[in-house]
């Protein structure tokens, strides 16, 4: 008997799926951007220094982009190669990536720990422009996060392996624990302990190992379609390159925010405006920003979860409606985020004005530059959506290309032109809006030809000649429904009792006989003489011989026990339920529905018992035996896998 638990990827309701996997990843992708925001709004509250630590954590800011540039891009990779080889059903293939998925980022934290301990002094002093105190911050701040950025690096890979088996929840509840703790300790480091900006950067590490450590706990419980064992820790090139021929454009489009953010700097400098107003206003707004593009992160994620898992099972429906919902789902959420920026953008950019020397005016310019930018969000949303399609599909450049167009090819040249305008403060900030319709366009193209590349070829799979499904069933889990649409599914004919009767008139097998009386008991009741199941034994082999066809009941998984191309389902639920749902179908009440219950399951087992001399039921004699409760949609997505593979 076929073992039925099959990953949710693979069998649950897209529409469904795509929130129950989606709102987890949404907030571990907000709370990720939400360590850097934190940390800011803690140190601008410092007093008299809290604008100096600010920048402090200004200049550390890109040093920390770019750990969790390559620790993402490393995760994406890990995602859309595990979700693929799930798919697929390579087992060995997918603990050999998760082995390999652990050596990357012991590797990548050795990397960060040797430029922390020699490199952060000389890269802060890069930018301080001489101001010893910053310098001293700065790379105080930097060193810390750099020396101990195993938990961030640890914790993108330990998501991917949650995330790519359906099980986002986990990694959510991981990175909550890790969000929590960084607000906590902040608070109590930097003010209670007055640790000041090193107090700042340890309730980061702290709060990252946190959720480290509960996602290696989530991963070993309950991932059991990943093997845990050291032996699978060494390096395979070959997979190494895979994971980075999808992960390295996921790492360069994050690190793509770093050069935006250094770009829009540089040219807001050249403006005829105050420059402290200008630059201060950009660089709130840009923290805050990162909240909607951080939760489209989230969708795009989801996308790259559960159709590289799809696209690895060649399931071309599934991988249109994950499209088509993963589209559907980021306009809705970035839909949600732009009404609230715009009636929160004074609150939001108030938390960074309660200390540390920002003015009003600066505050004043953060909440146009939020009105406008965030009218943008629902076409970023688009493209970062596109993104994630794309890179499930196996490509690396072209989302890159979309990434390099929003953030770089449409922004500078657009925001150069408004600089230039004496009402830069005012209209600059629609820079971003123009850049995001532009891109979005342009990603429009590319998605309907990558479409026609990867999707389009997909073939429907080649069933076998003179496939049978025989399902038996009992009363009540509306076992004949689910048949139909098995057979609808696989766009292959289906016989009940009633088109095997049809059958056996229409092909002249019951020699003239047109007596429904007759009729009805040779091919309706279940009571039927040994003469008249002979009869229907040879009607269901003419049926067999005539092509692929679902058949339910009459013993057919007897009858055609000698057809190589047999599969035998049994479908089941416990008696409550099957009570329930013929109160529901038939409108019976509690009694009657219980009673029709049992009386027919006892004439099927009689009927089945009386043809083969073998007990109705066992579920040793079929191929899937499928309980009921899991719900119609996902039994039928289970035989027809099962049929397919």
């Amino acid at each position: 008997m076929e073992e039925v638990k099959q990953n949710k990827m693979a069998i649950a309701p897209m529409k469904k799926l795509f929130w129950k996997m989606g709102l987890p990843m949404i907030i571990s992708m907000v709370l990720q951007a939400l360590y850097n925001v934190v940390d800011s709004i803690f140190v601008t509250n410092m007093g008299e220094k809290g604008a100096l630590a600010n920048q402090a954590l200004t200049l550390a800011f890109p040093i920390q982009i770019l750990i969790i540039a390559v620790g993402v891009g490393t995760g994406v990779g890990l995602n859309a190669l595990l979700s693929k080889s799930l798919g697929e059903k390579d087992n060995e293939k997918v603990n050999k990536v998760a082995g390999n998925g652990i050596f990357l980022s012991i590797c990548i934290f050795l990397v960060f720990l040797i430029f922390g301990l020699f490199g952060s002094e000389w890269f802060i002093s890069l930018f301080a422009g001489g101001n010893q105190e910053v310098i001293e911050m700065g790379t105080i701040y930097l060193k810390i996060c750099s020396c101990l950025s195993l938990g961030a690096i640890g914790y993108a890979v330990y998501e991917r392996f949650l995330q790519s088996t359906g099980r986002t929840m986990y990694s959510t509840i991981a990175q909550i624990s890790g969000a929590l703790v960084n607000i906590i300790f902040d608070y109590i480091f930097i003010f209670p302990l007055n640790m000041g900006v090193a107090g700042a950067a340890w309730a980061t590490v702290l709060g990252q190992f946190v959720s480290l450590f509960m996602a290696m706990i989530f991963h070993y419980k309950v991932n059991k379609e990943i093997n845990g064992n050291p032996k699978y820790i060494k390096p395979n090139w070959e997979l190494i390159k895979g994971i980075y021929n999808i992960g390295i454009s996921a790492a360069i489009m994050q690190a793509l925010l770093a050069v935006m953010m250094a770009g829009m700097n540089a040219i807001l400098g050249i403006a005829h405006a105050d420059q402290t107003i200008l630059v201060g206003s950009f660089g709130i707004y840009y923290k805050i920003q990162q909240i909607a593009l951080f939760s489209s992160f989230g969708l795009s994620n989801t996308i790259i979860s559960i159709l590289s898992f799809n696209y690895g099972m060649k399931d071309k429906a599934r991988i249109n409606d994950c499209i088509k919902y993963g589209l559907i789902d980021t306009f809705i959420v970035s839909l949600i985020i732009t009404i609230i920026f715009e009636i929160l953008a004074r609150p939001l950019a108030s938390l960074f004005g309660l200390a540390g020397g920002s003015t009003a005016e600066i505050i004043d310019v953060c909440i146009i530059a939020i009105r406008i930018a965030s009218i943008g969000y629902i076409f970023m949303g688009f493209s970062v959506a596109v993104q994630g399609v794309l890179q499930a599909l196996g490509y690396a450049l072209r989302p890159l290309l979309i990434s390099l167009l929003r953030l770089v090819i449409f922004v500078f040249p657009v925001a150069y032109l408004f600089v230039l305008s004496d009402n830069v403060s005012d209209i600059v900030w629609w820079t971003f809006p123009i850049a995001e319709v532009l891109t979005a366009i342009i990603s429009i193209f590319i998605l309907k030809s990558s479409y026609k590349a990867k999707v389009s070829v997909i073939k429907a799979p080649v069933l076998s000649k003179n496939l049978v499904i025989a399902v038996s069933r009992e009363h009540g889990t509306n076992g004949k429904e689910i048949a139909r649409r098995v057979a609808e599914e696989l766009g292959i004919k289906f016989y009940a009792k009633e088109e095997i009767k049809q059958f056996a008139i229409d092909n002249s097998l019951v020699e003239g006989e047109t007596n429904e009386e007759i009729l009805y008991s040779e091919f309706l009741s279940l009571d039927a003489s040994k003469d008249a199941m002979v009869k229907q034994a040879k009607v269901i082999k003419e049926i067999a011989n005539e092509g692929n066809c679902v058949i339910v009941g009459r013993a057919a998984d007897y009858i055609l026990k000698d057809n190589p191309n047999l599969i035998k389902v049994f479908l089941y639920a416990p008696l409550d339920y099957r009570i329930n749902k013929i109160k529901e179908i038939y409108k019976d009440n509690e009694e009657e529905a219980k009673k029709y219950a049992l009386k027919s399951d006892k004439a099927r087992a009689t009927y089945y018992e009386v043809i083969s001399n073998q007990v109705w039921g066992n579920k040793e004699n079929y191929d899937l035996c499928i309980d009921c409760q899991i719900g119609n949609e996902k039994i039928v997505k289970i035989i027809c896998d099962y049929v397919k593979r």
